[in-house]
């Protein structure tokens, strides 16, 4: 599964890149989010571990994610590396300041585990993350314009 997403968004980067790597920020306006939790005492940077619980078509999805990247206001990239149904999942936030804001954009590639039946699922579940993303980026939209 792989897909980009784009949105201009009129609010600096500096309002959008705290609404993503604020937990209390992050949900209010995640569609999906229910819980983050950081694991031991880091918590920005590179090698800052989160645990997260997601509820995505009535399924409760927990994540153990780590920050892979992480250039203030600019660009933050998120490994799963140990999650519910997924096998690998790498997700990178980049920021870019325009002239009436920012441009959002999210790409994520991800692995399902079950080998060949997982590449058939992949295909399904690559649709409905296309479509999520878009609705995450909206209510993204809407709170960094708030």
């Amino acid at each position: 599964m792989k897909g980009q997403r784009s949105i201009e968004i009129a609010a600096p980067p500096e309002k959008v890149w705290s609404l993503f790597v604020e937990p209390e920020n992050l949900l209010r306006w995640h569609p999906y989010a229910q819980r983050l939790d950081f694991v031991g005492e880091q918590r920005s940077g590179v090698g800052t571990i989160f645990y997260m619980v997601s509820k995505m078509d009535e399924r409760l999805m927990r994540t153990l994610n780590e920050f892979t990247e992480w250039e203030e206001n600019k660009k933050l990239a998120i490994h799963t590396f140990l999650g519910d149904m997924i096998k690998r999942w790498d997700m990178v936030l980049t920021i870019e300041a325009t002239e009436t804001g920012s441009r959002a954009t999210v790409a994520y590639e991800g692995v399902l585990p079950y080998w060949v039946i997982g590449k058939i699922m992949g295909l399904f579940v690559n649709r409905g993350m296309k479509k999520g993303t878009q609705e995450i980026l909206a209510s993204f939209k809407k709170a960094a314009e708030a």
